[in-house]
Order: structure tokens, then sequence, then C-alpha cells
């Protein structure tokens, strides 16, 4: 098996192709910070919005259902029953709020990466199961920096919340105090702010972090050279190939306008550089041009001319035209139907004249 490329020859930006594959594959930019924004982001909704209507529920699921208390029975059934009531209640409160955070979840993707579906990444791998590939994964300069960040966010996070809560110091011993339903105001205005200013710092942190994550994951999708021209002749064809299929149709095409020329009513020269070999028959709209070339095609055209009794005529400014502007097997340009209706009418007075 061949050897993965060096980092280091990896110079050449990804291609189209290759970061499509790498789509459809589930390699896309991933990172978990912008994720934990969405995340804190729905949990301040959350607490601003749902807070108050949550412990309202809450509370009187409760009363009611300490009220009561003496319909229910302990032993068999009546135990399941109380579960259920207990479970569907807490369900009831926070159904909305679990919501919010599925939306949040599924944002913090699609800002990302856009609708992504794929079932490669699902598929079972035994790298994933192997404990030496796990290994390698543990002590991979990716989980070291990984670490790293964990680590630094840990600091940086509980630094602020003390940073919010010192402030409050004094106040958190009278709240121990408080009954519960006069503690909860305190609570939510306390947790807003440290989410409000964990919200801030994970702004930045998210910004920076998927930009790191982008850049890791573009230098991983670079190619070699070797890569890109292999890519090239996969995609257009092997440039020696094409090379020769496209000298073989020249030469093809060369030989059927030559085997074309004894048809020409007349070959105009330069006399040497250009030949332009024209057929005309009356009813014909216009002459049209057989076969031309320059050089050693205009040789060759010439010879074969002569071989076959074709009239050779020197005009340089008119050969030199119609090269340029007339297409083998086209009818030659209005413009040039007056020069070469004169030459073609001299050819064939001599024609006459012979007969």
């Amino acid at each position: 098996m061949a050897d993965e490329p060096d980092e280091s020859e990896k110079t050449e930006d990804p291609s189209e192709k290759k970061l499509r594959e790498a789509q459809e594959k589930g390699n896309v930019v991933k990172s978990q910070e912008v994720n934990s924004w969405f995340m804190l982001t729905a949990a301040t909704l959350v607490v601003l919005i749902f807070s108050n209507n949550m412990a309202g529920q809450l509370s009187f699921s409760m009363q009611s259902f300490l009220l009561d208390a003496h319909d229910y029975s302990l032993d068999g059934r009546g135990g399941i029953v109380i579960l259920q009531t207990i479970l569907w209640a807490i369900l009831a409160a926070i159904a909305l709020p679990f919501g919010v955070f599925i939306v949040a979840a599924v944002a913090g993707n699609l800002v990302q990466h856009g609708f992504l579906f794929q079932t490669e990444t699902m598929q079972p791998k035994l790298s994933k199961i192997s404990p030496l590939a796990g290994l390698k994964r543990l002590f991979s300069s990716t989980s070291l920096v990984n670490f790293s960040k964990s680590l630094a966010k840990l600091l940086i996070v509980t630094t602020l919340i003390g940073l919010i809560m010192w402030p409050s110091s004094d106040s958190l011993e009278i709240m121990v105090a408080l009954e519960p339903a006069a503690l909860l105001p305190h609570v939510k205005v306390l947790t807003v702010k440290i989410l409000g200013a964990v919200i801030a710092l994970y702004s930045v942190i998210a910004v920076l972090d998927y930009s790191y994550q982008r850049q890791q994951w573009w230098n991983k999708l670079k190619m070699t050279a070797q890569e890109v021209k292999d890519e090239y002749k996969q995609q257009e064809g092997d440039p020696t190939v094409k090379a020769k299929i496209r000298q073989i149709r020249m030469e093809r095409g060369r030989k059927r306008m030559m085997s074309a020329v004894p048809e020409a009513s007349v070959v105009i020269t330069n006399p040497t550089h250009y030949a332009i070999a024209l057929k005309y028959e009356r009813g014909m709209a216009a002459p049209i041009c057989m076969a031309k070339g320059v050089d050693a095609l205009a040789l060759k055209i010439r010879e074969v001319a002569t071989e076959h009794d074709i009239p050779l005529f020197e005009n340089p400014p008119l050969a030199r035209a119609l090269h340029a502007t007339v297409e083998v097997d086209d009818e030659i340009p209005e413009e040039h139907y007056k020069a070469v209706a004169e030459v073609i009418g001299f050819v064939m007075r001599q024609n006459d004249k012979k007969r």
C-alpha cells in the first residue's frame, strides 16, 4: 500500500471535486464551540422567557398532587400512577423549552455547513474500535490541542463567573434564608448575568475556534502537485493521449482535404506560402473552399493540383485573405465574390480556349 503523502508536499488548494467528495463523506468544517454558543443562547432564552411559566406550572402540578395525595395508593398499580403523574407534569413543563434546545442544536450545524445528510460516518469501521487507533487519537496533536482548549476555557469561564458573583457574595448569605418563592427571582437575575457574560465570551471563542477548525480542515484537504495532475487526467483525459487523438484527427482531416483537391476548379497561390483550392460549377451560389494550407501543406496542394491539371493562379493578396476568412467546405465570404469571380472567369475562358 502506498504511503500517505507528506503534509509538506500538500501545496495545492483542494479542487472542487475533492471538496464535493469530502462533503459527501461528511467531512465538513465543524466547531463544537459554535454549537455550545447556540446552546448557551438557548439556555438564556429559556431562563428569560420560560422559567416563570415552568416554575408556576410545576408548582401548580405539585400542589394539586399533594392536595390529592390521600386519593393515591402506594400499593401495586398506585405507585405507577404516581410516577406517571409526576413524569407527565415534568414533561408538560419542559416540552417547549426542550424544543428550543433542539432548534438551537440544529441551527448550530446549519450555520456551519448547511443541511447535510449522509450515512457513511454511521457505518461501522474496525478503526473506530481498534485499541491502537484509539491510543493514537488519544495522544495525537489534535487531542492535545483540544485538551489545552478545554482547560483554558474552564479557567476563563470559572474566573468570569467568580468576577460576576463576587460583588453579590454578601447577598448570597441572605438568599440562603429566603423562601423558595422569594429566592427564585434572585437566582434568575444572577443566572441571566452569568449566562450573558459567558455568551459574550463564547462569541469570541466560537469565532476563533471556527476559524481554526476551518483552517485545519482546509489544510487536510490540500493536494500535492501529483494529485492535481492525476485528478486532471481523470477528468479531462491524459494530455498525451489527447494530443495524439488531436494529431490523428488532423491527419485524417488533411488526407480528406487532399483527396478533395482534384475536384477543385482552381488553386489560388501566394505563390509559395499559401494555397487555396476552390470549386465552382454553374448553378452554385458561391465557390466552395476544398482545401487550404501554408508552407509545406500549400506545396502539397499545388503538387496534387498539378498532377490533376488543376489551374494554379497567383494572387498573393487574395490567397492570404481567403486563407484567413474561409474554412474548408465553406463558401467564400461575399467581400471576395468579385475577386474570385474574376479568377474563375479567367480559368473558364482558358478552359474554353483549350477545348
